[in-house]
């Protein structure tokens, strides 16, 4: 019997007194002090219990809650405002044109990168294997090329077209592509 106590159950509690000729209930957490001069069974003290606890389950259920409320409702969880995709494509292109990026950060922004859903803008690889030639890295630029293909996946029309849009890079930077070098086979 959780939150309702008779005067005689617990001694320690003190917010329960024992008044001549009446039995004195009270609530421990609501405060509410209830007094009867006839002596209650403890099916009455249950059934009491029973229905204090069910009325506070389906108030709580009607309350509104804090929070997102109606079907139109924004992305409650952001609080920041939405990227868009020229946005986003200019922070990578930004990220990967850095003069002083390192090795190590080329591959955090590339693996960053192939973990979003989604295939990167050729922009952006474009500036991903500028990086690489700047660092003087042709093994993270043909690398940066196989992820590409794998992450266009089972879309066939993808990847042609990247290499499509990257050629001229490819050709000025001197960059063989994973099906030119025999990469692809193994």
């Amino acid at each position: 019997m959780q939150g309702w106590h008779s005067n005689h159950a617990n001694t320690q509690d003190h917010s329960k007194e024992q008044i001549t000729g009446l039995r004195v209930y009270v609530s421990s957490d609501q405060g509410r002090v209830f007094s009867s001069s006839t002596p209650q069974s403890s099916f009455h003290i249950m059934f009491r219990s029973a229905v204090r606890l069910s009325v506070s389950g389906i108030r709580s259920l009607t309350r509104p809650q804090p929070g997102c409320q109606g079907a139109l409702a924004a992305r409650c969880y952001s609080h920041g405002k939405v990227e868009t995709d020229e946005e986003f494509d200019a922070r990578w292109v930004t990220y990967f044109n850095k003069p002083d990026i390192d090795a190590w950060e080329l591959r955090k922004g590339m693996n960053t990168l192939i973990g979003y859903d989604l295939v990167p803008e050729a922009k952006i690889i474009d500036s991903a294997l500028r990086a690489c030639r700047r660092l003087d890295d042709l093994a993270s630029a043909i690398r940066i090329l196989e992820a590409v293909k794998d992450k266009s996946g089972p879309h066939k029309a993808i990847y042609p077209y990247l290499l499509q849009e990257l050629q001229p890079t490819l050709t000025e930077l001197g960059i063989s592509t994973p099906e030119e070098l025999g990469i692809d086979k193994l």
